[in-house]
């Protein structure tokens, strides 16, 4: 990044800022400055925040959302439904579904979708773990809760392939939801009648034969 004072420790500090997705330079400047104005301790707290968060939150053993533990609360609180598991691509989607307090059962996190053009591929996904769940821990329905993009129906369809051979329901998201939208955008009451109003997945393709 081009020299903007004549101090590198602000270059380093905007340079890094900048490297935050949806953080510009402008903006990575601005919050540098911000930074510099305040109490010492304010950026120290900042700083150790994100060091503890990085170096003791990792991943469910199960679901793969975030924890602090080997096992997420999620998966742990008996009172859910722990034969139902909803299929989301990443933890923004847990948080988002979450709050519309209209889902009771656990989650699988993908971390990504099946995108080509990007150099993903299913080996790349949270899938196989899936299945063995599928398998093993008597889940009676998949919800497919991925964005209707191309490439989160892509991702469906491998999904629902996967799981055909398997005696799981397999269902989807109402399409109240806009074509193209992320899943995270999506307002809580339209997402959370999606997901009451859910259809099973084989509809949506064999209505097209």
């Amino acid at each position: 990044m081009e020299k903007i004072f004549n101090s590198s420790l602000l270059d380093n500090a905007v340079a890094e800022l900048a490297k935050l997705p949806g953080i510009g330079s402008k903006t990575a400047l601005r919050l540098a400055l911000h930074l510099l104005r305040q109490d010492k301790n304010v950026a120290e707290d900042l700083g150790n925040s994100i060091i503890r968060m990085r170096d003791n939150i990792t991943y469910c053993k199960h679901c793969h959302n975030i924890s602090e533990q080997e096992v997420c609360p999620i998966c742990s609180d008996s009172r859910r439904d722990r034969t139902i598991v909803c299929v989301v691509e990443n933890v923004k989607d847990v948080i988002t579904i979450e709050s519309t307090r209209e889902h009771h059962g656990l989650y699988h996190v993908l971390g990504a979708l099946i995108s080509p053009l990007e150099g993903i591929g299913p080996s790349d996904l949270e899938i196989d773990s899936l299945v063995r769940r599928v398998e093993e821990d008597g889940i009676s329905e998949v919800i497919l809760a991925l964005s209707p993009t191309m490439e989160g129906d892509t991702t469906n369809f491998y999904i629902y392939r996967r799981l055909s051979h398997l005696p799981v329901k397999i269902t989807m998201l109402a399409r109240g939801l806009s074509i193209g939208n992320e899943l995270e955008y999506t307002d809580e009451l339209t997402l959370g009648r999606s997901i009451l109003n859910r259809m099973l997945f084989s509809d949506t393709f064999h209505d097209k034969e």
